[in-house]
Formats: structure tokens, C-alpha cells, sequence
């Protein structure tokens, strides 16, 4: 049984995390990556303690709008500080921690319903 949630052809679906990276859309990427719905893109931060408002730029510069970043922490969720969430938040977007897998799954999950998600991955090895 297929349960790949229907996603339109040129959207980022992630259809596998694990060994330090990530299979979207048939592209497999090593290593941290920013997810939006358009495109998937490379991304510096090796660990959630590397987490700044300048290293989610490209969320807020993005061409799509996004309303929902998903944090994918690695193994487990890690508490994001309030000061980062209020900086995040002025620009319109609301973070979503939570572990690995777990953002990967919801990110599937909203895209398919057509929200304005992005993901912002920290491999799990």
C-alpha cells in the first residue's frame, strides 16, 4: 500500500531521512537542508545549538510565502529560545520543533494539504 500523500509534480515531497541526509523528490542531499515547497536547499547549520534568525534567511526571503517552519532538531525536539521564536514570528512564521522524522512527516502531511510549510532539517545519522 502507497500512503506517499498526493502532492502536486513540482513540489518538495521528502520520501526518506537517515545516514546524515535526505531523498526529495528523487534528489538525494547530504548533510542540513531547507525544505520549501519549490525547491530544496543546502543549509550551514550542522546542530540545533548553530540555530540563529540569520541562518532561517532564506525562509523569510523565500519566493513562496511560508506561515509554518518546521524544525527538525535531529533525534529528539528541542526547545527553541523565545527569542528567536518572537524574531521568527515578526516575519510571519510560526517554528514548529520537533524531531527529525517527525517534521518530515508533518511537512508531507501539510504540503499535501496545500499550507505554506517549509522544513528546516538537521540530518539524523
Amino acid at each position: 500500500m502507497d500512503i506517499t500523500p498526493p502532492v502536486a509534480a513540482d513540489r518538495q515531497l521528502i520520501l526518506g531521512y537517515g545516514d546524515g541526509g535526505f531523498r526529495i523528490s528523487g534528489t538525494r542531499h547530504k548533510g542540513p537542508v531547507l525544505v520549501l515547497p519549490g525547491q530544496t536547499l543546502p543549509w550551514s547549520v550542522q546542530s540545533i545549538q548553530d540555530l540563529t534568525a540569520e541562518s532561517l534567511i532564506p525562509i523569510r526571503d523565500a519566493d513562496e510565502p511560508v506561515g509554518v517552519l518546521l524544525i527538525g532538531c535531529g533525534e529528539k525536539m528541542v526547545l527553541i529560545p523565545a527569542k528567536l521564536r518572537a524574531e521568527v514570528r515578526a516575519w510571519g512564521v510560526v517554528i514548529e520543533a520537533m524531531g527529525t522524522g517527525a517534521a518530515c512527516r508533518t511537512y508531507n502531511v501539510l504540503l499535501s494539504e496545500s499550507r505554506d510549510v517549509a522544513a528546516a532539517l538537521i540530518p539524523i545519522e
